[in-house]
């Protein structure tokens, strides 16, 4: 395969001209009572609000949700016709997991590169908090069932044959459908199998809320986080809820183990929280944007995905995705700036940071002579990482482009290295550039 190149066929770039989120909360705190599709809503107005950009000029949204609003399936329609866009503006929905705005973003610079649009906008938004809470097998079945029966002794009979059991509401599943393992699982396995310490992790955590902290209190993040006035509108979010201000490692070695009681190292400190918000990037034809007199945040150089098995190491994607990506495009490790990859958990980092390093991994996975690298940590997750500014699943990857674009701004510009894991064995992998 040759070397990738994220250029329109006239050899224009893939411009980022805006990012934006919204502040990341809890589950069940500020956002309790807003969906998803809202939170996307939310982000997308305030960012045409921002950049002026004419709505008519949006040709088209690619957007995500990984926790599904049945009764909004195609969330990127639903933004386009509650945020003034045009109404023929092309919108359709993906899901990759935690990477899903990754691969929206990447959806929309590959119709910029066919030549198919000039303006785009990809993003993510999840709700842990309005969730689709399900009913049993059976349930379901007598309900339809009832929909079909003419007379009051029919429905009668067919209610009789539910118990207490089969009218208990069924969450959503946090496993894997395939295994029934949980992500948590597959972190305490990680940790076990790559010798990642409970210390270690904590320590990470502890690091990443500590960097986010000092982020925040610095001013780097603000302007790329929205002031949110959520329904009823009685109160209003202006950053993340989740950051640990007064981090202290010792805090940290008090809570249980979650997944594995008595052996476990994997806790609710050293892995990120159920969250909920939105974020989103806008994406244009170099060309465009120069014409528009748009201020360039930075180009996509490019971007690869992995795949790998469930059952074991899981949550490696980042080894896979960015092994793949460096030969995409013609990349040394050494030759990046920043790298940012998202914290699932902090024993997933740590394994993964770790086969970075490993020859003997590199050799009998990826078929590479020697290893990705070792990690410099001075440019590793300089701003914290997922741990600390939450996780709602399909805002992450639009969260990290913005903040890792800004970042390498403050620093004079150069490469960069996006990447995260997801659920199913999947892994991605940006390289992002600014002049």
């Amino acid at each position: 395969m040759g070397k990738q190149e994220v250029k329109t066929r006239s050899g224009e770039r893939v411009a980022v001209v805006a990012g934006l989120r919204t502040p990341f909360a809890r589950q069940s705190t500020e956002f309790s009572q807003v969906p998803a599709v809202d939170l996307g809503k939310m982000v997308v107005s305030e960012m045409l609000a921002r950049t002026d950009v004419d709505p008519a000029l949006i040709e088209q949204v690619v957007f995500g949700q990984v926790v599904q609003m049945p009764e909004a399936p195609n969330i990127a329609r639903e933004i386009v016709l509650g945020t003034g866009m045009d109404i023929n503006t092309d919108a359709y929905s993906v899901t990759r997991a935690c990477a899903t705005s990754f691969q929206a973003a990447v959806n929309v610079t590959e119709s910029i590169m066919a030549g198919t649009i000039d303006v785009g906008i990809a993003g993510g938004a999840d709700s842990s908090s309005v969730l689709p809470i399900g009913v049993s097998k059976k349930l379901a079945a007598n309900l339809l069932a009832l929909s079909k029966t003419k007379t009051m002794g029919q429905k009668l009979k067919i209610l009789k044959t539910l118990s207490v059991k089969d009218l208990m509401p069924v969450p959503p599943a946090v496993a894997e459908y395939s295994t029934g393992l949980s992500m948590g699982q597959t972190a305490e396995q990680m940790a076990k199998t790559h010798g990642i310490t409970r210390e270690a992790q904590d320590a990470l955590a502890h690091r990443s809320h500590s960097l986010a902290s000092q982020a925040w209190k610095e001013g780097k993040i603000k302007d790329e986080v929205m002031t949110a006035f959520p329904a009823p509108y009685k109160k209003y979010l202006a950053e993340d809820n989740n950051i640990r201000h007064d981090s202290t490692v010792e805090g940290y070695a008090k809570l249980r183990p979650a997944f594995d009681r008595k052996y476990g190292s994997v806790t609710a400190a050293n892995a990120t929280p159920l969250t909920d918000g939105g974020a989103a990037v806008m994406l244009m034809r170099e060309g465009k944007a120069k014409e528009l007199g748009l201020e360039v945040l930075g180009y996509i150089r490019g971007y690869a995905f992995s795949a790998i098995g469930v059952e074991t190491d899981m949550l490696m994607g980042p080894t896979y995705a960015t092994s793949q990506v460096l030969k995409n495009t013609g990349l040394e490790l050494s030759d990046l700036t920043l790298i940012e990859m998202h914290e699932a958990f902090a024993a997933q980092v740590l394994a993964n940071v770790k086969m970075f390093a490993s020859d003997e991994f590199a050799q009998k996975n990826l078929g590479r002579d020697k290893a990705i690298g070792e990690i410099d940590m001075e440019k590793f997750n300089v701003l914290g990482s997922s741990i600390a500014y939450g996780h709602p699943f399909a805002a992450t990857g639009a969260r990290m482009m913005t903040q890792t674009l800004r970042e390498l701004k403050r620093r004079g510009g150069g490469l960069a290295l996006n990447t995260a894991c997801a659920a199913g064995g999947l892994g991605a992998a940006m390289i992002l550039e600014v002049e």
